[in-house]
């Protein structure tokens, strides 16, 4: 399992250290856009639209866009000094609180929480003291830069830590539209909806669960692969045709537009004279 972060656990005056593990994955089948008519897979391409250049990582800043076309300019300098303030290489636990208080909708990513050289005996004190006191850790970390609150908990034999959204970010149920207020229900109708709970009730089986489309979408992938209804792309060429081909208009275009010469070959100064004469009248 590849380890995504390393650092420490603390609580008071106990330092754990730690490695963190993505404890979930994304098991989405993802696409390629290719041209319908080459089957050839398309760039997506950084270009500014008002000088028609195509842009390098070099060529960019970070902007933040205040009111509508107003932006802020963050300098890399400005950003590596605030990573570095608030960037600790360790998850605080601040409180401890009963998991029951938290909101599901408050949770976001897991990851598993496994001892680094020498935290075996302090990860297990962690472990068992939270089991005994049922409780879970309230935290902050900082992963890629982006600053988290999150709980630490028991799961199985090991410690799972949850990235949770913080308050401002969970909008307000009262902006959804149309929600209904109190309405009086029958008693009929209520006693046939808990009936109904109460038939699907069962205990939480998670194995029973799966992705019916993703399955039948690999199946279907996976036939056509058996097949042969499968395309192969050639080599991409380096050079960029698109560019090319506007580099070699825009001079057939230029060449066209320059008048052609009838002054004899012994008058080009006087001509370079006249021109820069001309232009001086222009300017002036």
């Amino acid at each position: 399992m590849h380890t995504i972060w390393k650092g420490s656990i603390s609580f008071g005056l106990v330092t754990i250290p730690i490695k963190l593990y993505a404890a979930t994955e994304d098991k989405d089948i993802k696409f390629r856009s290719l041209h319908k008519k080459c089957k050839t897979p398309i760039k997506y391409e950084k270009i500014c639209p008002i000088c028609n250049e195509e842009l390098t990582n070099d060529n960019l800043v970070k902007g933040y866009e205040y009111v509508k076309g107003k932006f802020v300019i963050l300098s890399e300098e400005e950003m590596k000094e605030l990573k570095e303030e608030y960037e600790e290489k360790s998850i605080k636990i601040i409180d401890f609180v009963n998991l029951d208080d938290i909101d599901p909708i408050y949770f976001n990513r897991s990851y598993f929480i496994g001892p680094n050289d020498n935290g075996t005996r302090a990860y297990a004190l962690l472990r068992e003291a939270l089991v005994n006191s049922k409780r879970i850790g309230i935290a902050e970390i900082t992963i890629r830069s982006k600053r988290h609150l999150a709980i630490v908990r028991v799961y199985h034999d090991g410690l799972l830590m949850e990235t949770i959204h913080y308050p401002d970010e969970v909008r307000n149920v009262s902006d959804v539209p149309n929600i209904p207020e109190q309405i009086e229900i029958n008693n009929k109708e209520l006693d046939t909806a808990m009936l109904l709970i109460d038939q699907l009730t069962t205990d939480f089986d998670p194995s029973k669960y799966t992705d019916d489309y993703r399955t039948a979408l690999m199946e279907l992938i996976e036939e056509k692969v058996n097949t042969d209804e499968t395309t192969t792309v050639d080599d991409i060429p380096r050079t960029n045709v698109v560019d090319l081909m506007s580099a070699l208009q825009a001079s057939i275009d230029r060449t066209k537009q320059q008048p052609q010469s009838t002054t004899p070959a012994n008058n080009k100064g006087t001509t370079k004279t006249k021109q820069r004469t001309s232009r001086k009248k222009v300017t002036s």
